[in-house]
């Protein structure tokens, strides 16, 4: 398998131990995961958004998401930038977590 693909898969596998605080679903399957792009010097930059554009939880998120990327062999760094375009919005939930809340 690609270095590149092996390693984003081990970026989304942290990714799913990222939780909101006030939501029992991990970010990833939320959809609140845009991009992950690994740079030539092992750079994870991560777009993201989140539920509400105040979620009071902000600083907590991204800290765990940097933590939690940077953990993985071979990641020297981690980039995090909050968007809010597109909106985020429930359909962009997996199936899974849309069960756990509820909306299927």
């Amino acid at each position: 398998m690609n270095e590149f693909l092996e390693r984003e898969e081990k970026i989304v596998k942290m990714l799913k131990t990222v939780y909101d605080p006030e939501i029992p679903v991990n970010i990833y399957d939320l959809g609140l995961i845009y991009k992950i792009d690994i740079t030539e010097d092992s750079i994870a930059n991560i777009v993201m958004t989140l539920t509400a554009p105040n979620c009071p939880a902000v600083d907590f998120i991204v800290e765990d998401v940097k933590m939690k990327v940077e953990s993985v062999d071979g990641i020297k760094g981690v980039e995090v930038e909050i968007v809010f375009e597109p909106a985020w919005d429930k359909s962009m939930m997996s199936e899974e977590a849309q069960l756990e809340l509820g909306f299927l």
